[in-house]
């Protein structure tokens, strides 16, 4: 497992930090054959919150997957990529949260989402798995759906019978580099979901920044 290191944020202005998250949750498919398609945003989220907390993940067998832990303001936090296929991502991370007796409101699960378009991102506590197998495995695993997902959109084919060649795909260049954007964009609420702050951390995800004004078109002089 990486090894830990220390990083501070000021607490103290929150004073309800009891559901501070503690189990960071990238969810995808190992391999290289998975590594650029859709159904691995949640790793593409999650190695870029490793990147900002300067950390290496490393496998773990114990819990079944890529493992670092990092301290916050003297509190362990864990950031994990399941490495047992989507459909058993549940066998690592209740595995992970039960050893370390974190509760479900303490996780935060980065998964693609269908329903949102690409660059868009939803933070939301529980509700259905929406036929997400990773999700659904974890709700079954948990037993329970009151734990966080950040829904990180890769768009929707627009027919039911296309969603698995869709998700096993890489997106277009264009929806990648929204993917990034919304990514990165996510990126700057991790301060706030470390201190349980989950209401400024739905604003700086949720909003992104609005397109650039078209430069007016030049008046033209009658003659």
């Amino acid at each position: 497992m990486a090894r830990s290191r220390a990083i501070f944020f000021d607490t103290c202005a929150y004073p309800d930090n009891l559901h501070m998250i503690k189990l960071f949750v990238g969810l995808g498919n190992p391999g290289p054959d998975y590594e650029s398609t859709r159904h691995n945003a949640g790793f593409w989220w999650l190695d870029a919150v490793a990147r900002e907390l300067k950390t290496n993940l490393s496998m773990d067998k114990t819990f079944h997957g890529l493992l670092a832990r990092v301290n916050v303001s003297g509190q362990a936090v864990w950031l994990l990529k399941p490495q047992t296929f989507m459909n058993l991502s549940g066998k690592s991370v209740a595995a992970l949260a039960r050893f370390f007796k974190i509760e479900p409101q303490e996780i935060l699960v980065a998964h693609d989402e269908l329903d949102l378009a690409a660059g868009e991102a939803k933070l939301k506590l529980g509700g259905s798995h929406a036929g997400h197998n990773g999700l659904r495995d974890i709700h079954a695993q948990l037993g329970t759906d009151a734990y966080w997902r950040l829904r990180l959109g890769v768009g929707h084919p627009g027919l039911k019978s296309e969603v698995i060649n869709w998700v096993l795909k890489k997106p277009s260049l264009d929806h990648r580099l929204a993917i990034d954007q919304c990514i990165a964009r996510a990126v700057t609420a991790l301060p706030n979901l470390l201190v349980g702050d989950m209401d400024k951390a739905m604003l700086l995800i949720h909003t992104s920044k609005p397109p650039r004004p078209k430069p007016p078109r030049p008046e033209t002089t009658a003659l």
